[in-house]
């Protein structure tokens, strides 16, 4: 059974950074590629960003040079380092466990998500 917690979100000022983690369970990190996801309110969830088991990375256009995504396989964990935040990137942000075949697509392996709020 896939687990995937994750930590670090909160309240933080235009500018500011953060970083997220996600726990997995097991060895999935070996095995899946991992996907950082975000849903705003009144919003569809986004794919923010992907990293493939090799450590390969893809971005959406709205992070690209402030977001970087990373992985510690021996502990288990991908990281979302934010930093340069905006109110826009204000949401509730989701590790995810999936595939890519051209592109990034979720399995149905979801953490509970962190609240991220960029205000001043």
């Amino acid at each position: 059974q896939v687990q995937l917690v994750e930590s670090g979100g909160g309240l933080v000022q235009p500018g500011g950074s953060l970083r997220l983690s996600c726990a997995a369970s097991g060895s999935i990190l070996s095995i899946y590629a991992m996907g950082w996801y975000r849903q705003a309110p009144g919003k569809q969830r986004e794919l923010v960003a992907g990293i493939t088991s090799g450590g390969s990375t893809n971005y959406a256009d709205s992070v690209k040079g402030r977001f970087t995504i990373s992985r510690d396989n021996a502990k288990n964990t991908v990281y979302l380092q934010m930093n340069s935040l905006k109110p826009e990137d204000t949401a509730v942000y989701y590790c995810n466990a999936g595939y890519y075949s051209g592109k990034y697509y979720p399995l149905d392996y979801w953490g509970q998500g962190t609240q991220v709020t960029v205000s001043s």
